[in-house]
C-alpha cells in the first residue's frame, strides 16, 4: 500500500528539470539581491579590509561578478557550473572575511550563526553538480 502511494506521488513529482530550473532561479535571485546592494552602497567597505589584509583594493570589485554576473548567467543556464563555483567561491572569501567570528555560535532562535552563508555556499555546490538541466537559453554546449 505504502509502496503504491509513493510510486504515485513519485511520477507526479519526478520533474528533475523543473526541480533545478526552481533551484537556479531562486537561488540566483536572492544572489542577486546581495549585488544590488553592493551597487547601492558600494564595495569601500569591501576594498578597505582587502587593503587592510594586504591585497590590491581592485579585487572588491569582483563581488559584482559573483553576486550579479555569475547569478544572472545560472539563471539563464549559460555555463551553469563554472558560474556556480564562482558564486561558492565568493561566498567562500566572504565568509572568511567576515564571518569566521560566527563560526562557533548560535542565534536566538538556536540557528547557527554561518547558517545563511552555508546555505548559499552549498546551494551554489549543489548548482554546479546538477548543471543546468534542459531549461536553458542555450543548446547543451554552452550549459
Amino acid at each position: 500500500m505504502l509502496a503504491k502511494l509513493n510510486q504515485s506521488f513519485t511520477r507526479l513529482t519526478d520533474h528533475q528539470d523543473g526541480g533545478k530550473l526552481l533551484l537556479r532561479v531562486v537561488f540566483s535571485v536572492l544572489m542577486i539581491f546581495h549585488g544590488v546592494a553592493k551597487i547601492d552602497h558600494g564595495v569601500g567597505w569591501i576594498g578597505d579590509m582587502l587593503v587592510g589584509l594586504g591585497l590590491p583594493y581592485f579585487i572588491a570589485y569582483g563581488v559584482f561578478i559573483g553576486e550579479i554576473v555569475a547569478p544572472i548567467l545560472i539563471i539563464l543556464g549559460i555555463f551553469t557550473r563554472p558560474a556556480a563555483l564562482i558564486v561558492a567561491f565568493t561566498l567562500l572569501v566572504a565568509t572568511l572575511m567576515v564571518g569566521t567570528a560566527k563560526i562557533y555560535t548560535l542565534t536566538k532562535v538556536g540557528a547557527w550563526g554561518l547558517e545563511t552563508e552555508a546555505l548559499y555556499f552549498f546551494g551554489a555546490i549543489v548548482t554546479m553538480l546538477l548543471g543546468s538541466g534542459r531549461y536553458s537559453v542555450v543548446g547543451p554546449d554552452y550549459r
